[in-house]
């Protein structure tokens, strides 16, 4: 039976695909799902929806360990391009189950439905990226699931489950952002080593994590407004309780105020978090 007849419901949708194990089952059905949100084919929620499980879906493979136990490699040699795009398409398909989580956990958070809209088309684009990128490793003769991955943007996840402003800090603001300050180098060293395909689809993330980070920061800024706190303070404050671990320089300080993450945001913070 398809998605198209079985799922009533916006946040259904993002269930099921969040509990799938079926990597391309996962992305199709987060696709579906987002498509026909936009099209206002399928109601926000519904009692019939399914529990939110506390972890996504994963196949057996790859193995997840520690941060820590997670080996660098050179950019210059094949396996190392190979375990770098690995990696990223760990992050990718952490992002597309944390976009499902954010639509399907607030559903009943008194928003308005343009709040969903956009966490659909992170949805939408994760899944784009997963695929770009597995395609690539594919193409390198590797795949998904060949190295081991770590655990960290999940437990990120789980760490703010209870609230709203908690989850857009964290994720968002903090790991997406990330993205924007890392992202450039590596798609020049892609570019240095020769691998201009690779190059060219770290480009497009690139372009689409602009987009991601400045609706997190949109919809942390409504809900700081609505309830009349100063956004950068309570960012720090959120920040402070529910992250582990420093914000690491260098910033690219122009991509974040593109997105609406301002300095006064995160300059300050990374003395504090590595206290």
């Amino acid at each position: 039976m398809s998605a198209e007849r079985t799922i009533d419901s916006l946040r259904a949708g993002c269930i099921v695909a969040i509990r799938s194990a079926d990597l391309d089952e996962k992305t199709r059905i987060a696709s579906e799902t987002a498509t026909r949100w936009f099209n206002r084919a399928i109601s926000l929620r519904s009692p019939l929806d399914p529990p939110l499980p506390d972890r996504p879906g994963r196949p057996e493979r790859p193995p997840l360990v520690p941060p820590r136990e997670m080996k660098k490699r050179s950019l210059h040699t094949l396996a190392g391009r190979i375990a770098t795009l690995h990696a990223l398409a760990h992050i990718e398909l952490n992002a597309v189950d944390l976009a499902l989580d954010i639509v399907a956990r607030f559903a009943s958070e008194p928003v308005p439905h343009s709040f969903f809209d956009g966490w659909m088309q992170v949805a939408f684009e994760e899944a784009k990226h997963f695929g770009m990128v597995r395609e690539r490793l594919r193409a390198l003769g590797a795949d998904y699931g060949d190295l081991p991955a770590h655990d960290g943007l999940w437990q990120a996840a789980h760490a703010t489950r209870n609230s709203l402003s908690a989850r857009l800090a964290v994720v968002p603001l903090i790991l997406e952002a990330r993205g924007l300050d890392v992202t450039p180098s590596l798609q020049e060293k892609m570019v240095e080593t020769g691998d201009l395909e690779s190059a060219a689809v770290l480009s497009v993330i690139y372009n689409d994590e602009k987009g991601h980070v400045a609706i997190g920061a949109k919809w942390f800024r409504f809900l700081c407004a609505r309830e009349r706190k100063d956004p950068a303070a309570t960012f720090k404050d959120l920040v402070r309780a529910n992250f582990r671990g420093p914000l690491k320089p260098p910033f690219n300080d122009i991509a974040r105020a593109e997105a609406g993450l301002t300095p006064s945001f995160y300059r300050s913070l990374p003395s504090i978090s590595n206290a």
